[in-house]
């Protein structure tokens, strides 16, 4: 369920009186987020478990200065693309900055915020959780095998 954005360049404005929907506010996201380095980016599929939002997106910046920055400029370029405003609670600290877009909830979080918080614990699926420990605990036996090849 890990997901980076695939594009660096940022999409078009939307046209006056178009709606966009929850898919496309979720690429221009991801494509913000890309352009400004996030880290670990991460989206979670809440529609049909939610009424809050139809997705959530939650990444790390590397230290509070980043997570700001990362959360100004995703608001910005959110309201230069869509004319809509999004909610933001947390930036003046940047330990853990939300966005509500209505239909994406998006956290940025400092590595040890997001580490303490474990809100992909709380909200991927079970299989899903399941998957991404298996492929980290495949990842460190593979690179503890190739430690002890080299040695």
């Amino acid at each position: 369920m890990s997901n980076t954005a695939s594009s660096a360049s940022t999409p078009a404005a939307t046209p006056a009186g178009s709606e966009l929907t929850s898919d496309q506010i979720l690429d221009r996201i991801l494509a913000s987020l890309d352009d400004d380095k996030a880290e670990d980016v991460v989206t979670i599929d809440l529609r049909g478990r939610s009424a809050m939002a139809d997705h959530m997106v939650i990444a790390s910046g590397r230290n509070a200065r980043q997570v700001a920055a990362i959360a100004e400029k995703l608001v910005e370029r959110l309201k230069a693309q869509t004319g809509q405003s999004a909610r933001v609670e947390g930036k003046d600290t940047g330990d853990w900055v939300l966005i509500d877009t209505d239909d994406v909830i998006v956290h940025v979080f400092r590595p040890e915020v997001r580490e303490f918080y474990q809100l992909e614990k709380m909200w991927m699926p079970a299989d899903a959780l399941r998957s991404a420990t298996l492929d980290r605990l495949r990842a460190e036996h593979a690179a503890e095998e190739t430690r002890k090849t080299q040695n």
